[in-house]
């Protein structure tokens, strides 16, 4: 049995065909993990999505923020977005089904030694400490409150996780970490408005002492995971796969873009890529 990461998919199906088919993927004795980003953006949504829910006993997925938009649409608390294509979803007679499965899953995974998340983990938590934090949206998606989740889950503020937080405003800083995070300082500070390869800013104030520190991706700052633990990632197609930091691996290669769907086969240490153009393989 061999264990497979595949980056976004962002209703990419195709290419994940593609690079499964590269990897002969044995869907009954392999394992394949999703590092979020199920839906959205992308030509086949709907059908990407029963992919994985027809797969789910071998899939192992995180969420990511497409799919938590997803679920806020479908929970009608959020208008859907210029440019989604999840309309096919909300639409489908087995929709619920779908959507019932996708709200069970977590914001973290970990095997071994290594873990997944969509965006990364704040370098300022510890494994166990981002379980614990993960596990508090869990449970809240998992109960009757979600819809009041949902309704505060949108927005950059505050753009930093304190202990001190509560409510719905601690699961939304939790909630930016894990699915939306790209730069940060070493604080936890999170620079949410930039998505290309640099931040717009060089510093940002520590949240308690306002004293400026360097911004930088969140996996080059010192950090608490422990040695030999590995931290795999999707959400930065602007990194294009490229991340040097020995303990954070980067998926998203940008399939939906024109770039190309990643998978990482775990146990063997090799990459499989499919170049695309409008969510489908160029080969």
């Amino acid at each position: 049995m061999a264990t497979f990461i595949a980056g976004d998919l962002q209703g990419c199906l195709k290419p994940l065909k593609c690079v499964l088919k590269q990897a002969n993927f044995n869907d009954q004795h392999d394992r394949l993990w999703l590092v979020g980003d199920i839906v959205n953006r992308g030509p086949r949504s709907l059908k990407a999505l029963r992919f994985v829910y027809e797969r789910r006993d071998h899939v192992q997925v995180v969420l990511g923020n497409h799919d938590l938009h997803l679920l806020a649409v479908a929970h009608g608390v959020r208008k859907p977005s210029k440019g989604d294509t999840i309309d096919e979803i909300l639409k489908a007679k087995d929709c619920d089904t779908l959507l019932g499965w996708l709200i069970q899953q977590p914001l973290m995974y970990t095997q071994s030694q290594v873990t997944m998340v969509h965006a990364g983990i704040a370098p300022n938590w510890s494994l166990e400490q981002a379980q614990g934090y993960a596990n508090e949206v869990q449970a809240m998606l998992r109960s009757s409150k979600a819809p009041l989740f949902f309704e505060s889950m949108y927005g950059n503020e505050p753009d930093y996780f304190d202990e001190s937080q509560t409510g719905v405003i601690r699961l939304r800083s939790i909630t930016n970490v894990f699915t939306r995070m790209r730069f940060c300082t070493a604080s936890g500070r999170l620079d949410l408005t930039s998505k290309g390869p640099s931040p717009s800013a060089s510093e940002l104030p520590n949240p308690l002492t306002q004293t400026p520190e360097p911004v930088d991706a969140w996996f080059n700052h010192p950090h608490q995971i422990p040695e030999n633990h590995r931290i795999v990632f999707g959400h930065w197609a602007a990194l294009e796969g490229r991340c040097a930091a020995p303990h954070a691996l980067a998926l998203d290669t940008g399939c939906v873009w024109g770039g190309s769907l990643t998978l990482y086969e775990l146990e063997q240490d090799r990459f499989f890529r499919c170049p695309c153009k409008n969510g489908k393989p160029l080969v």
